[in-house]
């Protein structure tokens, strides 16, 4: 059926509205509370359920025959169920007004995996009793995808037949929200006024194009449910609630909370003036003395007591005085009180004045003259107490609204900055639990003096970060990201604190933290203290020179923590920003590998991830900035530059006036040339043999490799670096095989350009990036 026919099939019916319930509370009158609950005689409860007349259980006592109960003693506690034909409901509540029932009502359409579809269809029939459904207590609720329920009944005659209903729609673009029944895999609607039974039918939709629009959730089969029950008993799960395997779980928590609200009176099709004119033995006048009459909108009429008295209205001698004046809580007057029929009154003895209400202006007592003076000074010292304690609540009101504010502003920030997202991935993952920390705003406020400039290590186009140290004394850096202000960012964030949860390595830096309260959110990291490797390698004012062993120690650190991203971690992580300032040196300036904000995790079976091109300019594999496929061999292509960066002593992007600013080009074009020897760093030739560094660059020009095929795995190099790690070259009186001697002949000063070099000209962005911890994204 297509939604167009539909909608024109349900605007027959009337208006189709969609309403979110409240909860519904019976409030219990003095009718159950009196001690002539019932008739003489007569069973008082059955269970934990008082039956006021003009219900009753057993012979005679009861008005007439569907205010009759059945108590069920077969049920712990036993279960009340009105003596209407065909019924199949038990009354849990009974109030002057109203009864609440527990029906098993329910219509369902399920579809199986061979397009196979079974219905079951819900009624109620109790036409010719005295309940009517209430139109304002209860909701039709429709629970499923693309589907909508036929509501059709009447009151207690044939013209009064009428039908609503609504649609439940599910969206592969939007997801059901969680609570709220807006037609979008969860729908409501209200009734007519004046049902005394109906019947609920679901029936399938199919979208403009002809099929049946729920793949998102439950693939070939799903099973909705429609049902009619009081408001507020049941709310909506989302999304889960329209799984293939909570099916089951949603009927049978749907079955537990049926509850529906009915309305009652007496003799329908009928009003006070007439029952009290014909006030036969066939139809009496039911109310009794001190009373009145109220005609009912369902077409009968009810008792009640007048003001001032109490009892149950139906059963003699009807209702008798309240007495105002006993002495307690409920006593009206402030002294003297007098009772009346109905009535009471207050007064104030002599030397009082006022009316004697505790509601109104209770007694005063009356001052002479003579104290006038004395009635001014307490009228003043009062005046000045009541300004000082106004003061005082005006304060404590000013705290706690500013206290409320910035809790609502927390609240607003741990929800901006991912919070719900990463409690989802916690509460799907517990060992994300175990490993992340959230942190409290105060505490990183301590920790950092409140974020005090003194405390800056660095900053950079994604944040700042400080030297802290917590509670117990560890000192720590803490990230102050830039304020989040689109979903991506969002995404990003808790997509870096996920990976870091997810990952135990010596040379990956730990994160032990993060907090979402504060505007921008925080990560908490170990603090690394002698900076980044571009610093050590790069800057001329470096106080320490990193040895030729050391640059060894590094990158094998470096491959080792790339190793286990790749093929040790619980899932493939890509790291896709690897770079000189993202690599932190310890304090035995051990490498540690940090900033994992555009890390990609991938399924064990998926060769590469699709994106959009990210990292920084010097650094990015060409095939991955042509294709936009990022593949474990594109962080090898990384790695290769830090190689070149540990052997030459150069940027990535050289800052000379040369036609080749690219290091990888100006690297490869000098192996190409055999002129290598021209741009090792003057440090590591001092320190090692050719042949150790000629085996690094080597490994280096293979990483660099246009083709990522033919570059080797992090595995493969973390093996061979290891082997120099191990070995003690000769420094003297070796002879390098031909090949190698050429690579290394010293040549003037020219410049090759060859095919397989590759120069980026456009970027997004900057080799300037500096490190997370020291000088952050």
């Amino acid at each position: 059926m297509h939604l167009s026919w539909l909608l024109l099939l349900l605007s027959s019916m009337g208006a189709i509205t969609v309403l979110v319930g409240t909860n519904t509370v019976i409030t219990p009158k003095n009718m159950l509370t009196t001690t002539n609950t019932t008739k003489p005689g007569c069973q008082r409860k059955c269970g934990n359920l008082t039956i006021p007349y003009p219900f009753g259980i057993g012979q005679n006592c009861y008005l007439q025959g569907s205010f009759g109960i059945i108590c069920n003693t077969s049920y712990n506690p036993p279960r009340a169920f009105p003596v209407i034909p065909y019924s199949d409901f038990d009354i849990l509540d009974i109030t002057e007004t109203q009864i609440m029932i527990r029906t098993t009502i329910i219509a369902s359409r399920c579809q199986n995996s061979q397009g196979n579809v079974t219905f079951e269809t819900g009624n109620l029939d109790m036409w010719g009793s005295p309940f009517t459904i209430s139109n304002t207590a209860n909701k039709l609720t429709v629970i499923g995808c693309n589907n909508y329920a036929v509501f059709s009944g009447s009151g207690d005659t044939a013209e009064s037949y009428q039908r609503t209903g609504c649609i439940s729609l599910c969206s592969i673009e939007t997801e059901p929200v969680p609570g709220h029944c807006p037609g979008l895999g969860c729908c409501q609607d209200s009734v007519p006024f004046g049902w005394q039974g109906f019947t609920i039918s679901l029936f399938g939709v199919e979208d403009e194009q002809g099929v049946n629009s729920i793949a998102r959730f439950l693939s070939n089969q799903s099973c909705s449910y429609a049902f009619y029950a009081e408001k507020g008993s049941f709310i909506f799960g989302g999304a889960s609630d329209l799984t293939l395997n909570n099916f089951d779980v949603v009927r049978n928590r749907i079955m537990k909370q049926l509850n529906m609200v009915l309305d009652w009176n007496i003799k329908l099709n009928t009003s006070c003036k007439m029952v009290k004119m014909s006030n036969s033995s066939i139809n009496p006048y039911l109310c009794q003395s001190n009373t009145r009459c109220i005609d009912t909108e369902e077409g009968g009429y009810r008792c009640s007591c007048l003001p001032g008295y109490e009892g149950n209205p139906y059963l003699k001698p009807g209702c008798t005085d309240i007495n105002e004046c006993i002495a307690g809580p409920n006593n009206p007057c402030t002294m003297a009180c007098v009772n009346s029929p109905g009535s009471y009154k207050c007064s104030c003895p002599r030397g009082y004045t006022g009316d004697g209400l505790k509601s109104g202006i209770g007694c005063v007592r009356i001052i002479d003259k003579s104290s006038s003076a004395l009635n001014k000074f307490t009228l003043g010292l009062g005046i000045s107490l009541g300004i000082i304690i106004l003061l005082i609540v005006a304060w404590w009101f000013s705290t706690i609204i500013k206290r409320r504010r910035i809790i609502k502003q927390k609240a607003i920030n741990f929800e901006r900055n991912g919070g719900l997202l990463l409690q989802q991935q916690m509460a799907a993952d517990e060992s994300v639990v175990a490993a992340i920390k959230i942190f409290t705003v105060e505490e990183l406020e301590r920790a950092t003096d409140h974020f005090i400039e003194d405390r800056i290590l660095g900053k950079g186009g994604q944040g700042t970060v400080y030297k802290g140290m917590l509670s117990e004394g560890r000192i720590v850096a803490i990230k102050m990201c830039k304020v989040i202000v689109d979903q991506n960012q969002c995404g990003d964030f808790v997509n870096e604190v996920i990976i870091l949860s997810n990952i135990n390595h010596r040379n990956v830096v730990k994160l032990l933290g993060c907090c979402l309260e504060h505007e921008a959110p925080l990560q908490v990291f170990e603090f690394i203290p002698n900076g980044t490797l571009d610093h050590h390698i790069h800057s001329p004012i470096s106080e320490f020179l990193i040895t030729w062993r050391m640059r060894l120690q590094i990158a094998s650190d470096l491959a080792g923590a790339l190793s286990y991203l790749h093929s040790s971690s619980s899932i493939p992580i890509f790291h896709r920003d690897i770079k000189s300032s993202n690599i932190l040196l310890d304090d035995k300036y051990r490498a540690k590998l940090s900033d994992f904000g555009t890390s990609k995790s991938v399924a064990i079976d998926q060769t590469h991830a699709t994106t959009r091109v990210m990292g920084t300019f010097g650094y990015l594999d060409p095939e991955y900035y042509l294709l936009g496929q990022y593949t474990e061999k594109s962080d090898v292509y990384s790695f290769g530059v830090v190689l070149v960066e540990l052997l030459t002593g150069q940027k990535a992007i050289r800052s000379t006036l040369e036609e080749e600013k690219s290091l990888t080009s100006w690297f490869l074009s000098h192996m190409e040339n055999s002129r290598l020897l021209d741009i090792i760093d003057s440090q590591v030739v001092k320190e090692t043999s050719k042949e150790e560094f000629l085996i690094i660059a080597e490994i280096a020009n293979r990483c660099l490799n246009l083709d990522r095929n033919r570059r080797p795995t992090m595995k493969e190099v973390l093996l061979e670096i290891e082997a120099v790690l191990s070995l003690h070259l000769p420094h003297a009186n070796e002879q390098i095989e031909p090949k190698s001697r050429q690579m290394f002949s010293e040549t003037s000063n020219g410049v090759f350009f060859s095919p397989s070099t590759f120069y980026l000209e456009n970027s997004s962005s900057s080799s300037a990036d500096v490190s997370l911890l020291n000088n952050p994204r």
